[in-house]
């Protein structure tokens, strides 16, 4: 017999759905404090406390999305006088690159997966070891990101993990539905439950390892990062002089990275070295080949146009012939209109997996306004510049990196880099002086900022996408994961820019 609500409950149910009743709790909580605190303490508390309030909905992601928590939080602060809706607005147009990218690239990349979950299913069963795989996933992305973008590769990543664990999944479930549900494990046969869940194991590092690699690779060159580009337009640097600027820090960072992938997979720690089980690898196998079997020549025409529009894509973003989102646009017109994708309705698809995670987006830009308008870093910054010119590099480094991890790497590097232009407009310093702080401020917002999926837009991506409640990838999870890397990394990035600059 079904429950009679009265109206009060079902305001109660309705509000945040199907979220635990004690998180429903403390987000009313933080939406009345948040004045209370305001009014005795002043923004500057106040300010702070929303950033670790949201902080709070990215941790809790797979309990509710963060986009009604966060954005509710957001709502507020903007009534509140935190921030205004013209600061939002210019902070969103600021970033238009960013969401442009996410519009049309991510969905750019979906028209890509028949083709990348063939090569990436050949990669896979065709590589034995479990370290020189997660070496290879991690060298790729920091190679692929170099050249494109961060949040390009890891849509990649994406599409790759949901292709794999729904090929495995729908086996487990002994499921011959095209309409198979693989978010569901209720019909999980009971002898591949185990199995599953060491598939999830392996998934989940392969991908902390590419997503890492895209941080790796991403830090090296102009076209790598936002910021990165926005750095090298302040200090004059074209795409050569930016790599060689960078190259004493970055090399370092990059083998160290890279040695750390191999060590964490070697040693099992921080919960990598999980192995593809046999069972799966079969199953994998047999899908390679039964794909390649049924293939018609329609299917195969429809293969190599992809191959061929992913060279150009790679050639349109390395060349950087249009802001990314564009060229994301031209191949998703040109993967549509050549492999006969005509009707709105198979177009949508698309668009399902970016959207959320765009919206998502403004509301945090909505928080950096907040950070912005309340001046909430600028007492950190001027004791910067107040330190002898030998600490200000390294100190420069290890405060991009700790506020990066918090907020937002683009935005840190954004006031950093403006207030090192103004000291050398000023004369308060000279340009040698000013090419090692921007090379602190662009390493200092990379390299650490890969503690937390907040601190890198790639890593929140990845923490709000499809594949992370299927891999049980959660924001402690990541956190976790992140942790080696985080720790050798930053250590020998703190290193370089003390010693090598």
């Amino acid at each position: 017999m079904q429950q009679v609500l009265t109206l009060p409950q079902a305001f109660r149910r309705n509000f945040l759905g199907n979220s635990p009743i004690w998180y429903k709790q403390v987000i009313i909580g933080f939406l009345i404090l948040n004045p209370v605190v305001l009014a005795m303490f002043g923004p500057t508390v106040a300010g702070w406390m929303l950033i670790f309030e949201f902080i709070f909905t990215l941790a809790l992601a797979l309990k509710c999305y963060p986009l009604q928590p966060g954005g509710l939080l957001a709502i507020e602060a903007i009534a509140i006088g935190l921030a205004s809706p013209d600061g939002v607005y210019h902070e969103v147009s600021s970033n238009l690159q960013v969401i442009l990218l996410l519009m049309f690239m991510v969905a750019g990349i979906y028209f890509m997966k028949d083709m990348l979950l063939a090569v990436f299913t050949r990669f896979l069963v065709g590589v034995k070891s479990k370290t020189a795989l997660s070496f290879l996933f991690s060298l790729t992305a920091a190679v692929l990101s170099a050249f494109l973008d961060a949040l390009t590769v890891t849509a990649v990543l994406i599409s790759v993990g949901v292709g794999f664990y729904s090929v495995y999944h729908k086996v487990a479930s002994n499921a011959g539905s095209h309409d198979h549900n693989h978010h569901n494990d209720d019909h999980v046969i009971e002898l591949h439950r185990e199995d599953l869940d060491q598939f999830r194991s392996f998934l989940r590092s392969l991908l902390m390892h590419g997503a890492v690699g895209t941080a790796l690779g991403g830090v090296t060159t102009l076209v790598g990062e936002p910021q990165n580009l926005l750095i090298a337009e302040k200090a004059g640097w074209e795409f050569i002089e930016f790599f060689m600027y960078m190259a004493p820090v970055t090399m370092p960072v990059l083998v160290t990275g890279l040695l750390t992938c191999m060590l964490t997979e070697k040693l099992s720690w921080f919960g990598y070295g999980a192995k593809l089980p046999a069972a799966v690898r079969t199953v994998l196998e047999e899908f390679d080949a039964e794909q390649r079997a049924q293939r018609s020549l329609r299917d195969h025409a429809t293969l190599i146009v992809q191959g061929i529009i992913a060279l150009l894509l790679v050639l349109a973003l390395a060349f950087h012939v249009a802001e990314v989102g564009l060229v994301g646009l031209m191949i998703i017109i040109l993967l549509t209109a050549f492999n006969g994708i005509t009707e709105e309705s198979q177009i949508g698809h698309a668009f399902e997996e970016a959207l959320p995670f765009t919206a998502l987006l403004v509301v945090f830009f909505s928080i950096v306004t907040v950070i912005h308008e309340q001046h909430l870093f600028n007492p950190i910054i001027e004791w910067v510049l107040t330190l002898e010119l030998d600490m200000q590099p390294r100190v420069f480094f290890v405060a991009n990196g700790v506020l990066s991890a918090i907020s937002d790497n683009v935005f840190v590097a954004t006031i950093y880099i403006n207030e090192v232009v103004g000291a050398l407009e000023a004369g308060l310093i000279d340009r040698a002086h000013f090419d090692k702080l921007a090379i602190a401020i662009n390493t200092g917002t990379n390299i650490p900022s890969v503690a937390t999926p907040n601190g890198q837009a790639a890593f929140l991506f990845l923490l709000t996408s499809a594949v992370a409640p299927l891999i049980r990838l959660s924001y402690g999870t990541m956190v976790w994961m992140a942790l080696p890397y985080t720790i050798t990394m930053s250590i020998v990035g703190y290193l370089a820019v003390s010693y090598m600059l």
